[in-house]
């Protein structure tokens, strides 16, 4: 008999942003075909917790959340650790999938990223912490940046059921895109992006030309009862970090 593989954590970033007549887009990938998980599936960015999003040394470049507070938000089911890790993880994800960092200054205050050195710093750092030879404490040190984990709000949890070869335990957050960031349309692991409404996504899905998973699906379905953008905002709380 082959023994269940334990889920893995991971965290999933649903971006948003406003969109037309007072409504919001979502920020969707779809994955390379030749990937073992999901390949040619489309989803939301995001990926598993590393052992070294959980570490206090990386904790004390976040600002906005503390691991207890993070535990307290998922009804602590986990350590405060692994429940911030669940926010650094999905922050590191976001950057190292699309190039979108959800960042600020020690004091909080807002990172001006149309500075082109900044991208362009930022641009080869990224590709250094895939590649593995920085990783992102490094980072953010090398450019007084923090991570704004207070800009990603908890969404939803989802556990990919037992007879699944690959497992994943899953929270999802929603984050607000800043207004001087624009996500790679490909990337390593994106085959190809796309913003486009809940509403939209859905017709495409009932449509067969936009192949998800469930949880993506409920998901799609659960921010499609929002009609507006500011009852969104205002039911998550959700903030710009620009």
């Amino acid at each position: 008999m082959t023994k269940n593989q334990s889920p893995k954590s991971a965290a999933t970033v649903i971006l948003l942003r406003p969109g037309a007549n007072g409504g919001f887009e979502l920020f969707m990938i779809r994955r390379p075909d030749e990937m073992e998980f999901l390949g040619g599936i489309y989803a939301f960015p995001g990926g598993s917790v590393k052992k070294e999003d959980c570490e206090e040394a990386l904790f004390r470049r976040c600002y906005g959340l503390s691991p207890t507070q993070a535990g307290t938000i998922l009804g602590n089911e986990l350590s405060p650790e692994l429940s911030l890790g669940h926010w650094v993880a999905g922050i590191r994800e976001l950057f190292e999938e699309v190039g979108v960092l959800l960042c600020v200054r020690e004091d909080g205050r807002p990172v001006d990223m149309d500075q082109q050195l900044l991208k362009e710093r930022l641009a080869e750092k990224r590709q250094a912490l895939i590649e593995g030879s920085i990783d992102l404490q490094t980072l953010l040190e090398s450019e007084g940046l923090y991570c704004s984990v207070a800009s990603l709000r908890y969404f939803s949890h989802w556990l990919t059921p037992e007879e699944f070869p690959i497992r994943f335990d899953t929270r999802f957050f929603l984050g607000h895109l800043s207004i001087n960031q624009t996500p790679l349309p490909k990337s390593q692991e994106v085959a190809e992006s796309l913003w486009v409404t809940p509403d939209r996504a859905l017709e495409r899905c009932q449509q067969d030309n936009l192949p998800v998973i469930f949880p993506t699906f409920a998901s799609l379905r659960t921010l499609a009862n929002f009609d507006s953008w500011a009852r969104l905002r205002t039911e998550f709380g959700l903030h710009d970090v620009s």
